[in-house]
């Protein structure tokens, strides 16, 4: 079997879908992707092309080593996240002509359902409970929320009340057989993470992300030993390179990892196993589309140390089987590779140029703040 094309397709509302066609038939899916950069990265999946045309697809190991190792240059979001979309695609080339899914290649099946996650928000503390009772109504037992916008290095009482209230909006709203994740987005430095994270403590917050930025895993690790909060981080970190300090520092409990920027699912799996090794768990980072949910749940379901999958689609308009939330969870998928069947028509309609700008947030002085 050889690789006889590789197409990418721009798709609303932000994202890059990669088609990969064999001699033989088979195709495979895959999410290369970096949000606001999605030319980029298909320029760059464009160019690895070049090795690939004519290449057995399911020697995939090699193929990542040939295509991050062999050049001069290694990591970062665009070069690991378009070799990430291909990775997941040769998987599902692979799972399909053995006639498996992919986490029975990676050992096989340690659960029966994967837990799921929905993100909630909204402008005040009402917005924030209505958002998460809906949450709840579509099936869902755990949700995550950012509590606040624009984020100075250092704010005053008001800005660390009005968060609290949000959270505590949403406790009241989901009591506490629900679980609630805090995304900080990196917006605001140690100091006043530390701040945060002790004022949220008593509403017992499933984790805190991204408290601080994680280029400085040292500040990342003080906040962690602060709080009595888990403190997660990962989707800003690409391969198990990326993850090693954070590791070795303790500077988080739970990895975030994601499939289409860290690596792949392969690459992904090791990261949870050194992620095991520290007694740390993962909850894979996934504010894509349902490809990269699919390769999330091939790695969710083979890992023992895996604690909740994010999500914001379930594939609705873009599978011709989209998941299903029950309880709180979806069903291990049965079907061979990523288990998945893309509705290429229901695709072909929501295609477009690929233009889309990132948010930014300002500061009041007109200053960029960190989104």
């Amino acid at each position: 079997m050889k690789i006889t094309r590789l197409e990418t397709f721009f798709v609303k509302p932000r994202w890059l879908f990669l088609k990969v066609h064999t001699d033989e038939g088979l195709v495979g899916w895959g999410e290369p992707i970096v949000e606001g950069w999605s030319r980029t990265v298909a320029a760059c999946v464009d160019e690895m092309g070049r090795y690939l045309i004519g290449q057995d697809p399911r020697r995939i190991e090699h193929h990542w080593q040939a295509l991050y190792r062999g050049g001069f240059y290694r990591g970062g979001p665009v070069l690991v996240s378009a070799l990430s979309g291909i990775e997941q695609a040769l998987w599902d080339i692979t799972g399909k002509w053995l006639g498996v899914p992919i986490y029975q290649l990676l050992g096989g099946a340690v659960r029966e359902r994967i837990r799921v996650y929905a993100h909630v928000g909204g402008e005040s503390a009402e917005a924030y409970a209505a958002s998460a009772r809906k949450a709840i109504e579509r099936g869902f037992t755990a949700v995550k929320t950012c509590p606040f916008g624009a984020a100075r290095f250092v704010e005053g009482p008001a800005f660390v009340e009005q968060a609290v209230a949000r959270v505590a909006a949403l406790r009241e709203a989901v009591g506490k057989s629900v679980d609630i994740g805090l995304d900080f987005h990196g917006r605001v430095g140690p100091a006043m993470a530390i701040q945060l994270a002790k004022a949220l403590e008593p509403l017992s917050p499933m984790f805190i992300e991204e408290p601080c930025l994680p280029e400085n895993v040292d500040a990342m690790a003080t906040v962690a030993r602060s709080t009595s909060v888990p403190i997660a981080t990962g989707e800003r970190l690409f391969t198990k390179w990326g993850f090693r300090e954070v590791l070795e520092k303790q500077a988080a409990a739970i990895l975030q990892p994601d499939l289409s920027h860290a690596g792949g699912i392969l690459e992904v799996r090791k990261i949870a196993a050194m992620a095991e090794a520290y007694y740390a768990a993962i909850a894979p980072h996934c504010p894509l589309g349902p490809i990269s949910l699919a390769a999330g749940l091939q790695v969710d379901a083979c890992t023992p140390n895996f604690l909740c999958q994010e999500q914001v689609s379930l594939g609705e308009g873009y599978l011709k089987q989209p998941f299903v939330v029950k309880d709180g969870y979806v069903d291990v998928p049965a079907g061979p590779g990523l288990g998945i069947e893309v509705d290429e028509a229901a695709v072909a309609e929501k295609r477009y140029d690929g233009s889309w700008e990132t948010p930014r947030l300002w500061h009041e002085d007109g200053s960029v703040a960190d989104w």
